[in-house]
């Protein structure tokens, strides 16, 4: 108890004990047991009890903080997701991922088929792209027809030689890439033939801006949605999918691929582009639609098409890259269709060395099926498995304008809605034309070649407006009768629009014996038209009133342009071969002739019969609209095209 006294003496003189005495007095056995001293230093089975607890806590805290995490990285995947595919679907309604109606608007002047001052923009975007300095626009009208004329007149300046600094500015300078990701060049096509209303006589569209002006909307804005609950959108999506271009031009095997793409970008797939050639119009378009192209260098396709679950070839001229492609990977064949489109024995015998080596290959139609399983008959060529067939569909753009329920309606675009905004593109298309209410506006607007058959069309338009001047027609006198009846008061002709002028499939003789056609004919010099090539096409439908398909030999392999024209209505004279006939039935759907010189005479009695009976037209037009909604939509094709993936892509 001394002791302790002293202690406290100690400390409240200010003064400090030795560590050797504090040692000694608070260590020893003599402390009193109910002193504070003691009960301080021998309390220590609540601090390793505290501890204890304490570090429960600590590992339940990190416990729950792995948790945290794990369920933080989960919602974050799940927003990827998410957000992955609203806009793979092209909802971004609210302008949440970056986009809005100022950027959808200037993006549409990377369209090439904007006309007049849009037309301008895309030019100097694409000459930019491909190193060419300037392209002047000149616009001059018309004044006997008051029509609006394009006219290009490209001038290639060369490229100013940059030293010192501009090296260095260069690296701060993004450039836009079109075509893909390696490469920022576009080539740009030398027409062998200008096209000017001097050389033409009549140029007229595209018409992509009054499109966007009539109809108060743009594919710019939003294309074709995929339908999730579908087997194709189950089957494609997360998939990697190649697809094989032969070229990159405005015509139908190239324009289908493009479509097919856009559709399985749309359902959630991965996609990317191999084209042969790049030469054609599609790459702005591509780049619209956000479809990768990929630069084939050090067999980069073959790298990437061996990683992809799906590759589809789009042409007969794919075949040699096919047959590299199977040479440089033996499991190629697995997951490869080889989507046949042409009809011709040239590409017959271009691909006959590899058609055995394919698992699946597809054709268009019936007809065309039969025709390439004869040629293998003659050359003896086994299939692994019988081709299927794919016929092609109106894509969701174009049956939106023409009034037919697709995924694009909303409650604001109804289809009565669209009927009546088509109605007003017609009117204002054909104003600008320069038509009149009774004119009959015949138009073709395929590739311009001899198997199109267009220089026997003019020949019938010449051969009809002859015949209508003159009255030299069966039954001469009633027909005249007729003019000078109630629907004869007011003059009809026949006017004739010809497309795609500067498309790469022209033939440059055969142009130019159509030109000299009609520089021939006086009659026909205020009765042709021509119009540039072009994805907007949905102008022409609407002002068109009879669509013909001519194509010679062995006919149209199906064409697409058929069914588009059906979907607006429009009656289709169409020649007895081919796919088309398939399509076409006569006297219901359109009217059907012989091909070659037989066919010429028929076509002008056919012109002339629709042309003073325009009841028969719609009625014509009303059948063939019927027809694409039950067989040719895109409804119908993918749920085809499904089939012929699954068996492709399943393991055997």
């Amino acid at each position: 108890m001394d002791e302790y006294n002293r202690i406290d003496v100690q400390r409240n003189s200010g003064r400090q004990l030795s560590r050797p005495v504090l040692k000694s007095i608070l260590s020893g056995k003599s402390t009193p047991r109910g002193s504070p001293s003691f009960r301080r230093l021998n309390s220590s089975r609540t601090p390793r009890r505290d501890g204890r607890i304490n570090g429960f806590n600590t590992n339940c805290f990190r416990s729950n903080r792995i948790v945290f995490w794990l369920l933080l990285i989960t919602l974050w995947a799940y927003a990827g997701f998410y957000i992955q595919s609203r806009w793979a679907h092209g909802d971004n309604k609210e302008g949440i991922f970056g986009g809005n109606d100022e950027i959808d608007k200037s993006d549409g002047s990377s369209d090439l088929s904007t006309s007049n001052d849009a037309l301008a923009d895309v030019v100097k975007i694409s000459i930019n792209q491909s190193d060419v300095k300037k392209m002047d626009m000149v616009i001059e009208k018309n004044d006997r027809n008051g029509v609006l004329h394009n006219i290009l007149s490209v001038k290639k300046r060369s490229k100013k030689s940059r030293r010192g600094s501009s090296s260095h500015s260069k690296r701060g300078i993004k450039k836009k890439v079109l075509e893909s990701e390696n490469s920022n060049e576009v080539e740009v096509q030398e027409e062998e033939i200008p096209q000017t209303n001097s050389t033409y006589g009549m140029l007229v569209g595209p018409f992509g801006s009054i499109e966007d002006q009539v109809l108060e909307w743009s594919p710019v804005k939003r294309s074709g949605t995929c339908d999730r609950k579908s087997q194709f959108a189950r089957l494609v999506w997360s998939r990697k999918v190649v697809l094989i271009f032969h070229e990159l031009s405005m015509t139908g095997a190239p324009l289908s691929m493009m479509e097919l793409a856009s559709e399985l970008l749309s359902c959630g797939a991965t996609v990317s582009v191999v084209a042969l050639s790049r030469k054609g119009g599609l790459l702005p378009e591509l780049s619209r639609k956000k479809i990768k192209v990929l630069e084939d260098k050090d067999k980069l396709s073959f790298k990437a098409a061996m990683k992809a679950d799906l590759v589809i070839a789009g042409s007969a001229v794919c075949a040699s890259w096919i047959e590299q492609y199977l040479d440089h990977s033996v499991a190629g064949t697995r997951q490869l269709v080889w989507w046949i489109m042409e009809n011709r024995r040239e590409y017959f015998d271009r691909s006959r060395l590899v058609l055995n080596r394919v698992k699946t290959l597809v054709f268009l139609s019936e007809s065309q099926s039969k025709q390439w399983l004869d040629w293998c008959e003659e050359e003896n060529i086994k299939f692994k498995s019988m081709p299927s067939i794919v016929p092609l569909s109106v894509n969701d753009e174009l049956a939106f304008v023409a009034g037919i329920s697709c995924t694009l309606n909303t409650p604001a675009y109804t289809t009565d809605k669209m009927l009546e905004k088509r109605h007003l593109l017609r009117k204002s298309v054909r104003e600008e034309m320069g038509l009149k209410d009774n004119d009959m506006l015949v138009v073709a607007l395929s590739s311009i070649n001899p198997a199109k058959g267009h220089l026997l069309l003019l020949e019938s338009v010449q051969l009809a407006k002859n015949k209508r001047q003159g009255g030299m027609v069966d039954g001469g006198e009633s027909f005249k009768k007729l003019l000078r009846g109630s629907e004869g008061k007011k003059a009809k002709d026949i006017k004739l629009l010809i497309g795609s002028v500067g498309s790469k499939s022209n033939k440059v003789n055969y142009v130019k014996s159509l030109l000299d056609f009609v520089s021939n004919h006086s009659d026909l010099t205020n009765s042709v038209m021509w119009t540039p090539a072009t994805t907007r096409v949905a102008s022409l439908y609407s002002a068109a009133d009879v669509y013909v398909i001519n194509s010679q030999g062995l006919g149209e392999t199906f064409g697409r342009v058929t069914i588009e024209a059906m979907a607006f209505g429009i009656p289709v004279l169409g020649t007895d071969a081919g796919g088309t006939k398939e399509i076409v039935e006569h006297n219901v759907t359109g009217l059907v002739h012989p091909i070659g010189h037989p066919g010429t005479t028929v076509i002008s009695q056919h012109l002339q019969y629709l042309l003073e009976n325009p009841s028969e037209r719609h009625r014509l037009g009303l059948e063939g609209r019927e027809k694409v909604q039950k067989s040719y939509l895109k409804k119908h094709m993918y749920k085809i095209f499904w089939q012929v993936l699954y068996n492709t892509m399943k393991v055997n």
